[in-house]
């Protein structure tokens, strides 16, 4: 039976076939303000649009004709080509399970051919993309401004307001000073402790109950957090996500909200629909936005000075730039990666009994911590150690305002610039055991500068929750372990062998047993 993907290479193998047999001579192209030549858009790969560095090709020459070259020539190198252009697309699209580690070994064969000069390939849906090799690269895409790179919107927010881009907080544009200073403020961006940190734990401690106890995941209790048996109890994604939610909606707009299952909802569905939606679609996501957003401003209007939602209305800016509604929504989904890496957390814990035994040993001692509570330095470095080995988004694209120029090469605006951040973080040829369970790594001086690693981004679109989240998934850690131990894990992880390139969620199970 013949698939898509062989239908598509055969394609292929035919306009190569035609485009070498017209043996047309190609022209080069010199930019007409600097000696920098002008950017190729042909796929990065040798016998296929590649280029010397010496070479100066235009952009639509190198479309329109190929190399000159004999016809059995030509067809034994663009075979050759296409086998290899086959494995780099996969490399740059969300990849799926058993293809990261193909994705990964075709980026470094890329890197050894150009030597770590940045590519210039094709994704599967003609999309072009210039891919970053080389740490270097990855300083200055990190340093550049908004003006000068511009960060997509992420998935999380597509589909929050539909037609109405800058009201859920996720425009494409700089904020202005005052409603970064604000936001900064709300979230206490840099800070390992928030100053809401008594009713937030006090929170997550509540409703980490759902993550232990033989209740259904879903539905009402007859006691919160009550447990009816002392036997083994199941995590699994459900659970995980049912106790996060909660406990996110009581963070960020207050105990009231805590139950309000259809807010989360509303809020998912929108972000399902994207910004393509059309006609009758978009109506209805708008109608379901306007829901969202109005049930979101009752429980704002009630909202206590601890929750987000009200240190952002009490921290309201001048200018009016900061909607804490629309902020609420992006705080809110901002949440959904908490119970994927929460899941990954403990099931990399279950897998390493000492590290496991330490953590346990921290959260036993965080009970008496007082003042300090909240650190927990060990834990947020497992959390840590699982967003690099599993990131919450594994490929970094933005977009070029204006012309640039990377290793010589000028690109034009609207090139779209890529960082495999999942690449770089396991890359065995410059991480040190970087397919192993290291948590200890974090506790280095200046390990949470060190460009390879982007669990949170760097620069000016790191994210500013980042030490939010990371209290808020150690603090459930902790939660779970105090009482419970985790003892049986799916999938098995080998504890001392290279870990699996992905670990999807979805068909994770925990085995706690009580302490």
């Amino acid at each position: 039976m013949r698939t898509v993907q062989g239908a598509a290479l055969d394609g292929l193998r035919a306009r190569v076939r035609a485009l070498a047999a017209r043996r047309r001579p190609e022209r080069a192209g010199r930019s007409p303000r600097s000696g920098a030549p002008l950017a190729d858009r042909g796929p990065a790969v040798p016998g296929l649009g590649a280029e010397s560095p010496g070479r100066r090709t235009s952009v639509k020459q190198s479309l329109r004709y190929a190399a000159p070259a004999p016809a059995p020539a030509a067809e034994t190198a663009a075979r050759a080509a296409l086998a290899g252009f086959g494995v780099l697309l996969r490399a740059l699209v969300r990849p799926r399970p058993g293809e990261v580690r193909t994705s990964a070994a075709a980026l470094r064969a890329l890197r050894a051919r150009r030597g770590d000069a940045p590519a210039l390939v094709r994704t599967r849906s003609g999309r072009t993309v210039l891919v970053l090799l080389d740490p270097q690269d990855l300083r200055r895409f990190y340093a550049e401004p908004v003006s000068v790179l511009a960060a997509a919107p992420p998935d999380k927010c597509r589909g929050l307001n539909p037609g109405e881009p800058d009201d859920s907080g996720c425009s494409r544009g700089e904020p202005g000073a005052e409603r970064r200073e604000v936001s900064a403020e709300v979230l206490a961006t840099g800070r390992p402790v928030h100053p809401s940190c008594g009713p937030f734990l006090a929170a997550l401690a509540e409703e980490a109950r759902h993550l232990t106890s033989s209740a259904p995941a879903t539905g009402t209790s007859t006691r919160t957090g009550a447990s009816t048996r002392t036997g083994p109890v199941t995590l699994d994604l459900a659970r995980a996500r049912y106790a996060v939610h909660r406990a996110a909606r009581r963070i960020v707009l207050g105990d009231a909200a805590a139950a309000d299952e259809q807010l989360s909802g509303w809020l998912t569905q929108l972000r399902a629909e994207g910004r393509g939606t059309r006609g009758g679609r978009v109506r209805a996501a708008r109608s379901v936005h306007d829901k969202a957003r109005a049930r979101i401003e009752e429980y704002a209007s009630r909202a206590g000075g601890d929750t987000l939602v009200g240190r952002a209305a009490r921290l309201a800016d001048p200018t009016g730039t900061l909607d804490p509604v629309g902020q609420a929504q992006h705080w809110l989904l901002a949440m959904d990666a908490v119970p994927d890496t929460l899941l990954r957390t403990l099931l990399l814990l279950g897998a390493h009994p000492a590290e496991q035994d330490l953590a346990v040993a921290e959260a036993a001692a965080e009970v008496a911590a007082g003042a300090e509570r909240g650190e927990l330095p060990r834990l947020r470095a497992c959390v840590r150690e699982s967003l690099r080995l599993y990131p919450v988004v594994p490929d970094l694209i933005r977009v070029t305002r204006a012309e640039t120029e990377w290793r010589g090469v000028r690109y034009p605006a609207g090139t779209s610039v890529l960082v495999p951040a999942a690449f770089h973080q396991r890359d065995p040829e410059r991480v040190p055991a970087a397919h192993v369970f290291v948590p200890g790594r974090w506790k280095n001086p200046g390990a949470d500068q060190d460009i390879r690693m982007a669990p949170f981004s760097h620069g000016g679109g790191r994210c500013p929750g980042d030490q939010l989240g990371l209290m808020a998934t150690a603090a459930l850690c902790a939660e779970v372990l105090r009482g419970h131990r985790v003892t049986g894990t799916r999938p098995v992880l080998d504890p001392v062998g290279p870990l699996p390139a992905t670990l999807d969620p979805q068909g994770i199970r925990l085995t706690l047993t009580r302490r």
